[in-house]
């Protein structure tokens, strides 16, 4: 029996994930978390096989929370599932310790094998993602942001590479500070940039800014 903790935000998503998994014979959800901090409290307190993990949850999230639950749980077995399918995010997940990533959009039998085969101490990456990873996507730094970011993501980019902080972009869109602040954590993760010097350079390099 493969014990897994569901690890997402959407109390919908959840919902639908246990009723897939009490379907089976060979899977058992003993915990779930809706932040990052839940996350880490159950992988402490909770017997368990696998953690299937969104790399976007409130608090704690993304390459942060992986590190912090491989120092708790080295051993764990990590299952990302992630609405992002941009071959760098999953590269940089995996690089950092999860064991698998595959998308949300992916089929029931996908996730199901991700599953079994994580857990047994296997890898994981969902076809789409490993083909593009294997034969060369271009990476985010020779792509436009156009193509990488959604809409909004796109307009706090352009904010951000205006000189605006996050309280201003914050003021302008009507939207709370740690709205901007997750959205350019998110397009800084789509873009492989570390910092708002790289992110100027970035935009310099493709002539939106002098």
């Amino acid at each position: 029996m493969i014990r897994l903790i569901i690890a997402d935000d959407h109390a919908i998503l959840r919902s639908g994930l246990k009723r897939i998994f009490a379907l089976v014979s060979d899977m058992e959800v003993v915990g779930e978390a809706e932040n990052g901090s839940e996350v880490l409290s159950q992988v402490q307190k909770v017997e368990v096989d696998l953690l299937l993990l969104d790399l976007n949850m409130p608090g704690i999230d993304g390459v942060e929370l992986i590190q912090r639950v491989r120092a708790h749980r080295k051993g764990l077995p990590i299952l990302i599932l992630s609405m992002h399918n941009e071959p760098q995010v999953a590269t940089k997940a995996l690089h950092v310790g999860a064991d698998g990533y595959v998308t949300k959009d992916c089929e029931t039998e996908v996730l199901l094998l991700a599953i079994r085969k994580v857990a047994n101490g296997g890898q994981f990456i969902a076809p789409n993602l490993a083909e593009r990873i294997v034969f060369g996507a271009k990476s985010a730094e020779t792509q436009s942001p156009e193509r990488l970011l959604s809409d909004r993501e796109l307009v706090i980019y352009k904010h951000l590479v205006s000189g605006k902080g996050v309280n201003d972009i914050a003021l302008e869109l009507a939207i709370s500070n740690k709205t901007v602040s997750t959205h350019k954590m998110r397009l800084m993760e789509k873009l492989g940039l570390k910092t708002t010097t790289d992110l100027l350079r970035h935009a310099m390099a493709r002539g939106l800014i002098q």
